[in-house]
């Protein structure tokens, strides 16, 4: 898949722009009513999110530097990387390092993986705080080798848009996908209708929103004809689904870079998104396009009953087109004056062609020294990593008149132009108590314009940075808990403040723990055999008994009782048995009913502790620990679990059992 869209050729030259503005600016003095009503994507901002990065070691089914790297099996490094635009890492949870230099300041040189929960929440977070309202998942041919994590992927966007209140839905690019006719049917009715259920999943009209990319192209990547496209888009009408287009920039005129005869495929879309990345580089492409493409397309989808959502583009890094925000907002007051209601943002999170919003490395200070890699000052103007972010904001509040129409970019291009500084980072990082399983650290309070609500613990193993919880703001203390006897911690500190900003980390802080209270095997259960009554996506069973907190088992949804099971190998003496959810806040507080059985033969389960509801918050390590009587032997030990206040299943990262 080593083609992107951005790759298309520009297919409008400039003559034939200009051919359109010799009659004369054309303008809409209002704006145009949309064929649909107020919904989750007409009169809103939305934008393509990719979530196609992965890094070794991240637990993904890819295994691999998935789309950090041209060679997927190699450490990203100056000589191996498939980005062209620096992510600033600071906020993320979790973090891997690559084989790139330090950063130009001093700090290791680490990215991101879309895999981890704690990323997809951090994105979804952001769409939350600058006015996004709405997701477009993409979703490439799934049946390759790709498939199981872009699977597992809609699930973690599922989860992130239902915590934070962001909408997504389903976009199908169907690019080099030769069996799309029935491979995108197979796929939406076993696989991503599911996801419809949720209270996130995008509506419009009342109806599920799904977007199918490609039709119309005229390259060889999508070859399909008329008749096969209008199959398809029938086939998602008929099970009632809202079908946007994304379709070729010229799909009204029919030509340079739409195949001809697509005309009754386009006007059969419920809306129409035409392409323009690639199209347009500068403010004054931005004006031709408004006059060749952006008030005759609004004109032909009202006309049509159909619902129009153009893009905006913040501007490739690389090729320097963003000029510090003038050229996105040109964009935006363009669609502003044409009366445009909904917008498409493209993209979210596209480092590899560069023209992402997500935050991105402001300085040389925050791009890895020797890379070439350009950062958001390249024009001689500072901005701050955000600014995307915030220039989408305020375009959105233009658009739906909570702001008037500007030529004039409102968007300050620094974070001081709003006042917002990150915390200080917290100071002398130590360990206070240490136990068997437990490490209590402390440290010396942050400071901050906006106020510091919180503190969040990392643990650091080797180049890789794993969030383990979050203390509240009025504390300097944090006990780490579901840990190994005898084992070696590491763990910094960062600093959160009320307006969304992340502390530089604190220094690191080392700690051992005690030898286990007389079991010297430690954990009974690590990397023993387990058994499950079900799992949901790529949450199998072993994820609980891994020894990794991120991963967890989750049964099939709305399907109580539902059970995990551990052979610990012979029967032995059970005393404590410790369960934990991974650390993300994103899980948010919950209770479990679970009841403990064994058994010393595997068939026949006795009772060992009766219902018990037990309480996860990862203020406090997101972690329950249950006791059996002293005299307990088993050799088959199995969770049942009844009921969950967090979610309509059983759920468990840590199955840890001790001895007595």
């Amino acid at each position: 898949m080593g083609f992107t869209r951005r790759t298309f050729l520009q297919a409008a030259t400039a003559v034939g722009l200009m051919g359109v503005m010799a009659g004369g600016e054309a303008t809409l003095a209002h704006a145009a009513p949309a064929a649909g009503g107020p919904g989750d994507v007409v009169g809103k901002v939305t934008v393509g999110y990719q979530g196609w990065f992965a890094c070794k070691g991240d637990g993904a089914p890819i295994d691999g530097w998935w789309h950090w790297a041209r060679n997927w099996g190699e450490t990203p490094s100056p000589s191996n990387h498939a980005i062209v635009a620096w992510p600033d890492v600071r906020e993320y949870p979790a973090t891997y390092r690559t084989a790139f230099g330090n950063l130009g300041n001093g700090q290791p040189a680490s990215l991101f993986s879309s895999y981890d929960q704690s990323t997809v929440d951090t994105h979804f977070r952001w769409m939350k705080q600058y006015g996004i309202d709405a997701a477009a998942l993409q979703r490439f041919n799934p049946t390759g080798g790709e498939g199981p994590t872009r699977d597992a992927m809609a699930s973690k966007v599922r989860a992130a848009a239902e915590a934070e209140g962001v909408k997504f839905y389903i976009m199908y690019d169907v690019s080099d996908w030769t069996s799309m006719q029935t491979g995108i049917k197979a796929d939406w009715t076993a696989k991503m209708r599911a996801h419809t259920a949720s209270a996130a999943y995008a509506r419009q009209n009342g109806k599920p929103v799904v977007c199918i990319w490609g039709f119309g192209f005229d390259d060889a990547q999508r070859p399909f004809t008329p008749e096969a496209c209008l199959d398809v888009l029938n086939w998602f009408k008929a099970q009632d689904c809202y079908v946007i287009g994304g379709v070729p920039t010229w799909w009204r005129t029919g030509d340079r870079d739409s195949r001809p005869g697509f005309s009754g495929v386009y006007h059969a879309f419920d809306m129409l998104s035409p392409w323009l990345v690639g199209r347009i580089g500068n403010a004054g492409d931005a004006d031709n396009f408004y006059n060749a493409a952006t008030v005759p397309d609004l004109a032909e989808c009202t006309a049509h009953g159909i619902d129009y959502q153009p893009c905006v583009l913040p501007g490739g890094v690389t090729e320097r087109q963003r000029a510090h925000g003038d050229f996105m907002w040109r964009q935006f007051y363009n669609m502003g004056r044409a009366g445009v209601p909904s917008v498409y943002i493209s993209m979210f999170d596209e480092y590899n062609e560069g023209n992402q919003i997500a935050k991105t490395a402001e300085s040389r200070d925050w791009v890895p020294t020797g890379s070439g890699f350009l950062a958001l000052d390249e024009d001689g103007t500072a901005c701050s990593s955000d600014y995307y972010l915030r220039l989408t904001g305020d375009g959105g509040r233009m658009l739906k008149g909570q702001l008037p129409v500007t030529a004039i970019r409102p968007t300050p291009p620094l974070v001081g132009g709003n006042g917002n500084q990150p915390p200080t980072a917290p100071g002398n990082p130590r360990a206070t108590a240490v136990t068997d399983t437990t490490v209590t650290l402390a440290w010396t309070a942050s400071t901050d314009d906006s106020g510091v609500t919180g503190y969040r613990v990392r643990r650091i193993t080797g180049d890789t940075v794993t969030p383990v919880g979050t203390a509240p703001g009025n504390t300097t203390t944090y006990t780490v808990s579901g840990l190994a006897p005898s084992t070696s911690y590491t763990f910094d500190v960062q600093a959160l403040d009320s307006a969304g900003s992340v502390s530089a980390a604190s220094a690191r802080v080392t700690a051992t723990t005690a030898a286990g209270g007389g079991t010297p095997t430690g954990d009974l259960a690590l990397r023993r055999p387990v058994s499950e009554s079900s799992h949901t996506q790529t949450y199998g069973a072993s994820n609980a008994v891994d020894g990794d907190p991120g991963t967890y088992w989750e049964s099939a949804n709305h399907a109580f009782p539902q059970w995990l099971q551990v052979d610990l190998g012979a029967t032995t003496g059970v005393r404590r048995i410790i369960l934990a959810l991974p650390p993300s806040t994103s899980w948010g507080a919950r209770t479990q009913t679970v009841a403990v059985q064994g058994s010393t033969d595997g068939a026949s389960f006795s009772v060992l502790r009766s219902s018990t509801d037990c309480s996860f918050d990862p203020l406090t390590g997101n972690t329950a620990t249950l006791t059996l009587p002293a005299s307990t032997t088993t050799r088959h030990l199995r969770l049942a679990f009844t009921a969950n206040t967090g979610w309509p299943a059983g759920q468990l990262a840590q199955l840890q059992v001790y001895g007595t």
